[in-house]
């Protein structure tokens, strides 16, 4: 009876997740991965096996990555401090060349894990066919060297990369006005993709379960918030720190197009699967129009 009622409880997950398999057939689906789902090897495999199989069932994501923490350890290891204003990483000659060159090892090691799902990959920096052009980027008026602020996507190349049925990973490095290396934000670089490609979804995985009325208290997650609510809690101070410029990226990118935003634990084994297949979701939706 066990045997019958697991095999039963796979049947109705299925039947569950079958009209959200039609509705998105075909959607364009960008993936922010960072955070500790980066770091673990177990979660890795199983955000990678996640992104296979929305692109087995007929979606079409991209995947936008981070190496934060990676970079860090490379700055220090060559005898430099990591430093960072407001949370932006100064980002000086030798610390663009170290970000880059971390970028592109993370990238091919996702590249080499989506290959092994059985699904074709290719790795990009936003450098190749000056897919993200930058300008030069200021915190509260300071210089903080090469970082950028994505100002124009070449969408065509990902465009054609989707339509061959790649899989496009894409790590945050932009190119300036010169042809010079720029760092991006990958949360920056996520949205701007996003927006460029009109994408359906937008989905940053992070290391918190999404955002809360009570950041103290786990009963009031909000598993869906529309705009007018969402800046209502940036000016009244109820999201704060990180989560402010990640929740103005989900603002911004819903006022730009795409269909919805989402806010997910990277730390849940298969948080992608049960936010887009399930009733009730695991994370937080940021949509364009008023719930009520």
């Amino acid at each position: 009876m066990q045997v019958e009622s697991e095999v039963m409880l796979k049947a109705h997950t299925l039947i569950e997740a079958l009209p959200y398999i039609r509705r998105f057939n075909g959607a364009k689906i960008v993936v922010k991965y960072g955070g500790s789902a980066m770091l673990d090897e177990d979660l890795k495999y199983n955000v990678i096996k996640d992104v296979a199989l929305l692109k087995l069932i007929g979606m079409k994501p991209i995947i936008v990555h981070g190496g934060g923490k990676e970079i860090s350890k490379w700055v220090t290891l060559l005898g430099k401090e990591p430093k960072f204003v407001n949370g932006l990483r100064v980002t000086d000659e030798d610390t663009i060349e170290v970000a880059e060159m971390v970028l592109n090892k993370v990238n091919k090691s996702l590249v080499a894990m989506m290959e092994k799902q059985g699904i074709k990959a290719v790795g990009l920096s936003g450098r190749d066919g000056g897919m993200l052009r930058v300008e030069k980027k200021y915190s509260d008026g300071k210089d903080i060297g090469f970082v950028g602020q994505v100002k124009e996507v070449q969408a065509d190349l990902l465009e054609n990369l989707m339509e061959d049925d790649y899989v496009p990973v894409i790590a945050p490095i932009g190119l300036g006005d010169e042809f010079e290396a720029y760092n991006i934000n990958a949360d920056d670089a996520a949205c701007a993709i996003a927006k460029g490609i009109h994408a359906e979804k937008l989905v940053f995985l992070t290391d918190i379960e999404g955002v809360y009325v009570d950041p103290n208290d786990k009963e009031t997650l909000i598993s869906e918030m529309d705009l007018p609510t969402a800046k209502k809690f940036i000016e009244n101070g109820v999201v704060g720190g990180g989560m402010i410029p990640k929740l103005t990226n989900c603002i911004e990118a819903v006022e730009s197009g795409v269909g919805r935003v989402h806010i997910l634990d990277g730390r849940q084994k298969h948080c992608l699967l049960l936010e887009f297949f399930t009733e009730k979701g695991i994370g937080t939706a940021i949509v364009k129009e008023p719930l009520f």
